[in-house]
């Protein structure tokens, strides 16, 4: 059997991002709108840092306005939501992301709920999941989102499709299982206490792996030629070297699987630029307007490479 198919995340989200700026431009032009994204930092994580500065660059190359705003870690949960008010009432601002994980004292939940529904670029308030979950409309997680996007990009008819997803998160999971019942998957959502595990894998056309555990997927866990998205991203030692690994021990299964994303350049890359597509969908639908025919777009198809020794033709 050949080798997996690489599903290039970095090349769809380069092309999303391109479908946003285009997005951007028009609104700007017909409407005078300029879509703008807050971002809430409470406290000096190093992880967190990282992914608001990527984020202001991207909305920069994009054309959305950026604001930022950082909170010492020491911040009551009072500012916190204070400052979600006060950016509740800014017009410039289409939509708010407050970066977890939050302080001890300060209640993640109380800080979702306050951003409320429509600036929700995160997908995580309560009346956005549950339109999720009852198929209406609505702002979708980002990972989940970019999920189904790497998905399509070389599976286009889902219809009937076995898929399991490894791990319950309410950020990747849960949301990614729905979306999947949405495209008439049938859908098993496996977690930590799930019994006969690598066998309930091996029966996946679809298998998406975000349990957060490093290596976890084995290659006897993949039925041959399934669709394996890798969601985890885990800095561990080998060799004396801190590397970047996923859920799935990539080299082994690559020699199983049908397609596979690779890590890192998989997942990684679509949840930004899945963040910059929910905050142009937020700044047309808060206004009443219809949302850009360039961010409905299903992906380009991803053909597979010839094989070893073929001109493609």
């Amino acid at each position: 059997m050949a080798e997996a198919q690489l599903i290039d995340g970095q090349a769809l989200a380069t092309a999303l991002r391109s479908r946003v700026a285009d997005a951007v431009a028009m609104l700007t032009a017909r409407h005078g709108v300029t879509p703008g994204l807050a971002a809430v930092l409470v406290g000096d994580d190093p992880a967190s840092r990282i992914y608001v500065r990527n984020k202001q660059r991207a909305c920069a190359a994009a054309g959305i306005g950026s604001f930022e705003h950082e909170l010492p870690g020491d911040a009551s949960e009072a500012e916190v939501l204070g400052l979600i008010g006060t950016l509740r009432g800014d017009e410039r601002v289409d939509g708010i992301i407050v970066q977890l994980p939050l302080p001890r004292q300060i209640d993640p939940r109380r800080v979702i709920d306050a951003v409320g529904p429509d600036k929700d670029v995160d997908g995580f308030h309560p009346l956005n999941i549950g339109r999720l979950w009852i198929g209406e409309p609505t702002v979708v997680p980002c990972t989940a989102e970019g999920c189904m996007m790497l998905i399509r990009s070389v599976r286009r008819d889902l219809a009937g499709s076995s898929a399991v997803v490894v791990g319950r998160s309410s950020v990747v999971g849960r949301p990614l299982a729905a979306l999947l019942l949405d495209a008439d998957c049938t859908v098993t959502l496996a977690h930590s206490k799930t019994r006969g595990l690598p066998a309930l894998c091996r029966r996946a056309d679809l298998l998406i792996a975000a349990a957060g555990r490093p290596l976890l997927v084995k290659a006897s866990w993949i039925k041959p030629g399934a669709t394996v998205i890798d969601v985890g991203i885990n800095r561990v030692p080998i060799g004396g070297t801190v590397r970047l690994v996923g859920d799935v021990d990539t080299a082994a299964a690559m020699q199983v699987a049908g397609a596979i994303t690779p890590v890192p350049g998989g997942v990684g890359p679509m949840t930004i630029a899945c963040l910059l597509r929910n905050a142009v969908l937020a700044a047309c639908r808060r206004r009443g307007l219809p949302d850009p025919e360039a961010l409905a777009a299903l992906p380009p198809v991803m053909e597979p490479p010839p094989p070893d020794g073929c001109c493609a033709r």
